[in-house]
Formats: C-alpha cells, structure tokens, sequence
C-alpha cells in the first residue's frame, strides 16, 4: 500500500482484524518517515507510549505543553519518557500563559468563544506547528471510542483537516487498559488515585466527585474536546 493511494476506508479495513501492536507495524511500513504519535502524558497515555516503544521505538512523539498542566502531569511525563526512551518532540503555544492571560483574559471562564480559543492557541496551533514540522502525513493518537460519546463511532482510520489519523487502541474498553497497565506494570498518573478518572489542564479539570462522569469533569461539563480531534470547522474560532 502506498501513503498516497491508500484511502481512510481502505485503511480501515486493514487495521480492523489486527492487535495494538499489529496495527502499529503497519502504519510504520505503510507510512514511514511521514508517521508520528501525540500524547497528553494522561491517565491512560503509557499504554501507547509502551506500545509504541516495544513496536515502533523510532516514531517521533509530539507532547503540546499547554503551560497550564499538573504539576503531577509533568512529574508522570519525565518518568514515562525515562522509562520508554520515547523520541519526544515538545511544542508549546506561541504565546505564554501570563502573556496570553494579559492579553486575552481567563478564555477558559469565557464561555464557549473564550474555550474554543483557549484551544486553537494552546493546542491546535501547536500540533498544526509540530505536523508540518515533522513532515508528517499520518498522526497516531490513543483516542478510544469509550472515553466518550463524541468518539463512540469512529473508525480507526479517518482524514482529518487533509490529515490522516489513526487510533490503533480505539476498541479497547476500560477494563482492557486496566488489565494491559497491571500486566505490564505500567505507572499509574499520580492525580488517579485522587478521584481524576480524564485528565487535562489544572484550570479545567475535576475529578469524578458527586456521581460526575468523565465528559463532565472537563470545562464544567460545556465540553469534552478541545479540537484536537474534531474538524476544524468543527469550532467557531479558527485559527
């Protein structure tokens, strides 16, 4: 299969019957050099960092520092990449937080404008920055189907904004990264075992307390996703 013939479809259909580790061999042979992967250092990203360093130890790993992370998420950071050797690129936005605050305000307390902006500075410019950096022409993201019901019907191969994208653990439950995590003795985020069950900005983020489920914990329930993984019409604000 050759990167600029293949189809989403055709993708697909070939990731479909394969395991993690499986899928990540063909993406490595189908796309090359033009392959990368993104991690949030989240609740659940060592699974992929582990399968990534066991089944594509060269793929280059983009890590977009929002500047406003748990401390605690930078601390799993440093102790995931020293773990995996993982081939980690750092891109953060083009504007500090204290400039951005002074400038823009809080976006986070602004309703829904003010998150989709806080989301193209600190994350979707970014990423665009670092997948033109890298050549890329294929991105790898541990999205699952059950973090929530905006992803309950994705397929495992789709092009976004003229991007293909890929989640080799799409169909894996809950249960099946515990199980992964404890068979491979995988770290554990420290902010888990305080009641997070997602994970994103300090700002942002609650655990799951008073019933909360996951999609509620992030930005008081307005929203789940911040762009990364919708079309970029999918938002008000562009960049």
């Amino acid at each position: 299969m050759k990167t600029d013939t293949i189809s989403a479809e055709e993708l697909n259909a070939g990731l479909a019957p394969l395991g993690a580790g499986d899928r990540l061999r063909l993406l490595v042979d189908v796309f090359g050099d033009g392959l990368v992967a993104s991690t949030s250092f989240g609740l659940q990203s060592a699974v992929m960092l582990d399968l990534i360093a066991e089944h594509a130890p060269t793929l280059p790993v983009v890590f977009i520092d929002t500047g406003y992370l748990f401390p605690e998420t930078y601390q799993y950071a440093e102790e995931l990449v020293q773990r995996f050797g993982t081939d980690l690129r750092v891109y953060l936005p083009k504007l500090s937080s204290a400039r951005m605050e002074a400038v823009h305000g809080k976006l986070w307390e602004q309703g829904k404008e003010g998150l989709d902006r806080y989301g193209v500075l600190t994350k979707i410019e970014p990423m665009d920055r670092a997948l033109r950096d890298l050549g890329a022409t294929a991105w790898i993201s541990g999205l699952r189907r059950s973090h929530s019901s905006t992803r309950a019907e994705r397929p495992f191969a789709e092009k976004q904004n003229r991007m293909m994208k890929v989640y080799p653990i799409l169909d894996w439950a809950d249960a099946q990264v515990s199980a992964y995590m404890h068979d491979r003795r995988l770290p554990r985020h420290p902010l888990e075992a305080q009641g997070y069950v997602t994970m994103g900005d300090w700002h942002s983020t609650a655990p799951a307390a008073d019933g909360l489920d996951a999609e509620s914990t992030r930005f008081n329930g307005q929203k789940y996703e911040c762009g990364l993984h919708l079309e970029s019409g999918e938002t008000d604000f562009q960049i």
